[in-house]
């Protein structure tokens, strides 16, 4: 028996024994049946008006018990309810607070054994802790490596495919802020073709494509989605196709150092050779036209020169011819249609320079120069875009569907990533 139910009992024996007590009209066997038969038995009396009387006193006293309880049972309903929806709000108020705690703690957990390189130029990597011990690589200005222990003023770090010693002195460590601004957050293409939207959500307009393989940078990520950087602006993709990481610049093991600069001297060499092939090829083609023009039927709408001469200008002012041609996603061809990418690719191949089809594998070309440094000729690599420098401060580069090849000044219109020379 519930609560309510034992109430009710004791209201209707209490009323019971009032009304045996008053009245000679009701028999003991009606008290003996319970409190429902009794009821029954009371408005059953009709003889005088006490009787009457204590009939309607049973009935109103057990209409208002009744609705005494009911009100109860509602209040403490009512209460019940309100206890339930704030214990679930407090409980999503503390997963969520918890949820934040858990990424403050993994971010600087992340940067806790970071160490970012501050110093001139570079700092050498040793393979015992002391001035004495052997250089096996170098660490330059606003690099990054990994503490994973000390010994005296000494930190052992791991940097690239570098182990060894440096001073503590020329590191900073687990300062996260310091580590986000060297740091360049990258998302890797995972899908045969990346849908960039101008907004989080799979129903936004399409702000442009990407190929797979592409590196592009990052600006914020939030909800499962992603905003990067391309040529047509910044827009976001969703996490499910790419791949997020953080890179720095790291050591250089002294062995490396060596094969990169052997590497660039033969491809400058090759570069040279090829220049002089180019240029061979140019004055053959030259004639061959000028011999067959008298006989042609009629000349062609545009025109354009051959490769002439071996260096970055010419290169430079070979891909300028193509300036109002268009634009096409995944093509190579400079008059029909050319992808950034392919469009240096093209020029290059003009040369009889090789390249890979690919902004971000073009990252990789040639070797390194400081944007404040660049040439005509140079490639310049953004976020999952890529253009060739002409001088002026202007790049001319296959930009979008819209606009087709054209001139962009300033080079640096969006963040530059690397400029790759080849001559």
């Amino acid at each position: 028996m519930n609560r309510n139910s034992i109430r009710r009992a004791t209201t209707c024996c209490l009323t019971a024994a009032v009304v045996l007590s008053g009245s000679s009209f009701v028999s003991q066997a009606a008290v003996s049946a319970g409190a429902g038969n009794l009821i029954s038995a009371v408005a059953e009396v009709r003889t005088g008006d006490a009787e009457a009387g204590i009939s309607k006193e049973l009935s109103r006293a057990l209409t208002q018990d009744a609705e005494k309880e009911s009100a109860a049972d509602t209040q403490e309903s009512g209460t019940t309810a309100e206890k339930d929806t704030k214990k679930k709000a407090n409980k999503k108020k503390s997963k969520k607070e918890s949820k934040k705690e858990s990424k403050k703690e993994s971010a600087a957990s992340e940067y806790e054994n970071i160490a970012i390189a501050q110093v001139d130029n570079y700092v050498n990597i040793r393979a015992t802790a002391g001035e004495d011990g052997e250089i096996v690589g170098k660490l330059y200005n606003n690099s990054a490596c990994t503490v994973l222990g000390t010994e005296g003023d000494w930190y052992k770090i791991h940097s690239g495919d570098v182990e060894g010693y440096i001073k503590s002195e020329f590191l900073v460590v687990g300062d996260a802020k310091l580590a986000q601004s060297v740091g360049h957050r990258v998302a890797d293409v995972k899908t045969g073709t990346l849908n960039v939207r101008a907004d989080a959500s799979t129903d936004a307009e399409l702000l442009g494509q990407v190929p797979e393989g592409e590196e592009l940078s990052v600006i914020e990520e939030k909800d499962g989605w992603v905003k990067v950087a391309i040529e047509e602006g910044d827009g976001w993709v969703s996490r499910d196709f790419v791949e997020c990481s953080t890179h720095y610049i790291v050591a250089e093991s002294k062995e490396a150092e060596e094969a990169r600069l052997k590497k660039e001297e033969e491809e400058r060499k090759a570069a040279e050779a090829a220049a002089k092939k180019a240029s061979a090829q140019s004055s053959s083609s030259s004639s061959a036209q000028s011999s067959s023009s008298s006989s042609a039927a009629a000349a062609p709408a545009r025109s354009y020169n051959p490769p002439s001469g071996g260096n970055g200008q010419a290169v430079a002012n070979y891909a300028c011819q193509f300036v109002g041609n268009p634009y096409v996603y995944g093509g190579s061809s400079l008059t029909n249609g050319t992808d950034c990418s392919g469009f240096v690719m093209s020029v290059y191949g003009a040369f009889g320079i090789g390249l890979p089809h690919s902004s971000s594998a073009l990252q990789g070309v040639g070797y390194a120069v400081s944007p404040d440094a660049m040439q005509p000729g140079d490639i310049v690599c953004y976020s999952g875009h890529v253009g060739i420098y002409v001088g002026g401060n202007t790049i001319v580069h296959a930009s979008t569907p819209e606009s087709g090849i054209k001139y962009t000044s300033p080079a640096n219109y969006r963040p530059i990533v690397a400029v790759r020379r080849i001559f």
